[in-house]
C-alpha cells in the first residue's frame, strides 16, 4: 500500500475533500432514520400538520443533500483515481522501456503487459472505491451501532455482539485472499503470453494447421487461471453468505424482541422502524467493507507486481571516467577479449512464473574470448550458425547487457562510460524481427526524429524502398497496419533499413535484415551504403555469404567462439566452416 500512497500524496487535499464530503453525506444518511423515528413517535401523535410537513421537509432536504454530496464526492474520487493511475502507468511504461536486457528477460514481456493492463486496472478500482466506499462503509457500520445505542441499548446490544464477529471474518478472509490473487495475476501472465505468441505467429499456426494444438495450450493455461480464480473467489465470497445469515438472524431477533418490548410499553414503534433501517445500513456497511477488503487484496497484489518493476534500479548506469577501461588500440570499434553468459531461466512450481528466477550458478555461455576491431568507416560481416552469438555481439556493443569479461570500446571510449542516449544516438540499427508500427511510412522511417523530407527520401532511396513507396497513391503517408501486415517481407525490411539510415548514424547495424530481399536488391542496397554512407561504420549480420563477402573484415562464429577472422579471400583459404558455407550457398 505504500506504493499506492506515494502517488496519492500530491492529491492529498483533493482526497481529503472527497472523503470529507462523503463523510458528511453518510452522516446525512444516518440521520434519516433518526428523523423518521422522531416524526413517527413524537410529531405524528401531536397531530400538528405544520410540524409534520416541517420535519418531512427536513427529510427531503437531507435526501437532496446526500444525493448531491455523493455525486460530488464520487466525481472527485474518479478524478483522483484517473490522474494517479495515469502517473503509475506512465512510470511503469517508462521503466519498462528502460529496463536492461537482463531485467527484460527476468520479468518477461507477457508479465509486463499484464502489469500495465489488469494490474493497473485493479489499482484504479481500489483508489476510486477507497475514497468513497472506504469512508461510507465503516461510518455506516459504526455510526449505525452508535445511534442505535442512544435509542435502545437492549436492541443495540444484539448488533454489538454480531458486528465484531463479522469484521473479524472479513479481515481474515482478506488476508487469505492476497496471495491467492497474486497467483491469479501470474496465471493471467500465461494467458497474455500465449495470446501474444499466437497473434504474432498466426500465419505459422495456420500454415501448419496447429489451431487445435494452440487451443489446447490456451485451454491448459485458461484452466489453471480459472482454477486459481475460483479458489480466490470462493475464499473471498465466504463473508457474504456468513454476514447475510448472521445479520438476518440478528434482524429476526430485533423484530421479535422489539415487538415484545413495544407490547410491554418499553420501546416505541418508531424506534423499531428506525432499528430495521439501521440494521440494513449496518448490513450495507459490512458488505461494503467486505468489498473494499476484496479490492484491497487485489490491489495489494497488483501494487507489489507494479512496484517491483517501477522500483528496479538502473543496471546499466554510466561508470565514472576513473573506473572506465582504457585501450591503446586505435580502431573505431574494439572488442577486447569479451566473454558473456546469459542467466538460465528456472521456472517456479513447474509453471511459467510471472517473474523468472535467474540462478547465478547456472549460466549459459554465449560468447567466449571475442576479440576484433573495426576501423572508422570500415565494415564488418558476422556469419555463423543459428545461436552462435551473432546478435549477442550487437547487444553488448549497444550495451543492452554488460560483458562478463573483457571490454568494448567505441572511438577509444569504454561503452560503459557513455550516457545511454549518447551511446544509442551513434547507431542506426535493424534487428531480427524488428517492428513496423501502425502509422504512416513517413513516421515509421523518421520515428520521431528531426528528419526533413529530403533526408527521408534519400534514406528510402538508399534502402531500395523509394520506388514501392511512391507507387502508393498517398506515398509516404501510406498507413502501415500493426507489425506491417499489409507490407511484404521485403518491403518491411526496406522500410526498417530506411529508418536506420534516416538519421545518418555513425554506426549502421543490420542484423539479418536482408533475408527477404532478392540478390539483386541486396547487392544494390550494399552498393548504396558504400557510396552514400562511406563514413559510416557498418556491421552486417547475415546468413547469406553474398551479403558480407565484400566487407572489409568478416568474423565466423561457432558456439560463441571466433573460429575465423579476415577478408573473404583469406577465410576461403583458412576457415573450414566458411569454405563449407560458401560451397553450400555459392556452388563451386
Amino acid at each position: 500500500m505504500k506504493f499506492i500512497f506515494s502517488y496519492l500524496k500530491k492529491y492529498k487535499w483533493m482526497v481529503a475533500i472527497a472523503m470529507t464530503i462523503k463523510l458528511s453525506a453518510t452522516v446525512g444518511e444516518l440521520l434519516l432514520p433518526y428523523v423518521l423515528e422522531h416524526l413517527v413517535d413524537d410529531v405524528a401523535p401531536s397531530q400538528n400538520v405544520k410540524m409534520v410537513f416541517a420535519w418531512g421537509g427536513v427529510m427531503l432536504l437531507l435526501v437532496i443533500y446526500v444525493r448531491q454530496a455523493n455525486v460530488k464526492a464520487n466525481r472527485l474520487s474518479v478524478r483522483v483515481a484517473k490522474e494517479s493511475i495515469y502517473e503509475i502507468r506512465r512510470d511503469l511504461f517508462w521503466k519498462s522501456v528502460n529496463l536492461s536486457g537482463g531485467q527484460l528477460d527476468e520479468f518477461g514481456l507477457p508479465s509486463l503487459n499484464s502489469r500495465m493492463t489488469s494490474d493497473s486496472y485493479n489499482l484504479q478500482s481500489f483508489i476510486q472505491s477507497s475514497q468513497t466506499m472506504g469512508i461510507r462503509a465503516p461510518i455506516m457500520l459504526l455510526g449505525g451501532i452508535f445511534i442505535t445505542l442512544t435509542m435502545d441499548v437492549g436492541l443495540a446490544s444484539i448488533l454489538c455482539i454480531m458486528a465484531p464477529l463479522l469484521i473479524v471474518a472479513v479481515v481474515w478472509v482478506s488476508m487469505k485472499g492476497i496471495p491467492l490473487y497474486d497467483k491469479v495475476q501470474k496465471g493471467m501472465d500465461d494467458i497474455v503470453r500465449i495470446m501474444r505468441e499466437n497473434i504474432t505467429g498466426i500465419r505459422v499456426v495456420k500454415a501448419l494447421s496447429k489451431e487445435d494444438y494452440e487451443m489446447r495450450r490456451f485451454e491448459d493455461a485458461n484452466t489453471r487461471l480459472a482454477g486459481r480464480d475460483i479458489r480466490a473467489g470462493i475464499v473471498m465470497a465466504l463473508p457474504g453468505p456468513i454476514m447475510t445469515f448472521m445479520l438476518n438472524v440478528g434482524l429476526t431477533i430485533v423484530v421479535l424482541v422489539g415487538a415484545w418490548r413495544v407490547n410491554g410499553g418499553v420501546t416505541r414503534p418508531g424506534v423499531i422502524l428506525a432499528f430495521l433501517t439501521y440494521f440494513n445500513m449496518i448490513l450495507m456497511g459490512v458488505m461494503g467493507l467486505n468489498r473494499v477488503f476484496m479490492m484491497m487484496s487485489k490491489a495489494n497484489a497488483s501494487a507489489d507486481r507494479i512496484s517491483s518493476v517501477v522500483k528496479q534500479e538502473d543496471e546499466l548506469l554510466p561508470v565514472p571516467a576513473e573506473e572506465a577501461a582504457v585501450t591503446e588500440r586505435k580502431e573505431y570499434i574494439v572488442f577486447d577479449h569479451v566473454s558473456f553468459s546469459y542467466g538460465k531461466t528456472v521456472s517456479e512450481e513447474g509453471e511459467n512464473p510471472d517473474r523468472a528466477r535467474f540462478d547465478g550458478l547456472e549460466r549459459q555461455k554465449c560468447l567466449e574470448g571475442i576479440d576484433f576491431s573495426v576501423k572508422k568507416g570500415g565494415s564488418l560481416g558476422i556469419i555463423g550458425a543459428t545461436g552462435c552469438g551473432k546478435t549477442t555481439i550487437i547487444n553488448l556493443l549497444m550495451r543492452f547487457y554488460d560483458a562478463d569479461e573483457g571490454h568494448i570500446f567505441i572511438d577509444g571510449k569504454d561503452v560503459r562510460a557513455y550516457e545511454k542516449d549518447e551511446l544509442h544516438r551513434l547507431f542506426g540499427a535493424v534487428f531480427q524481427n524488428d517492428v513496423i508500427f501502425a502509422d504512416s511510412l513517413k513516421e515509421n522511417i523518421s520515428f520521431g526524429r528531426d528528419v526533413d523530407r529530403r533526408e527521408l527520401e534519400a534514406a528510402a532511396e538508399d534502402a531500395m524502398a523509394r520506388e514501392f513507396i511512391e507507387n502508393y497513391e498517398d506515398t509516404y503517408e501510406h498507413k502501415a497496419v500493426v507489425r506491417g501486415a499489409n507490407l511484404s517481407g521485403g518491403q518491411r525490411q526496406r522500410v526498417l533499413i530506411a529508418r536506420a539510415l534516416a538519421a545518418a548514424p555513425r554506426i549502421l547495424v543490420l542484423d539479418d535484415s536482408s533475408s527477404a530481399l532478392d540478390y539483386r536488391t541486396d547487392a544494390a542496397l550494399r552498393r548504396a551504403i558504400r557510396e552514400h554512407h562511406a563514413d559510416t561504420t557498418t556491421i552486417i549480420i547475415a546468413q547469406r555469404i553474398s551479403s558480407i563477402m565484400s566487407m572489409d573484415d568478416i568474423i565466423v562464429l561457432d558456439e560463441g567462439k571466433m573460429i575465423g577472422h579476415g577478408t573473404h579471400e583469406e577465410l576461403l583459404e583458412s576457415c573450414g566452416m566458411y569454405q563449407e558455407i560458401y560451397r553450400t550457398q555459392m556452388g563451386n
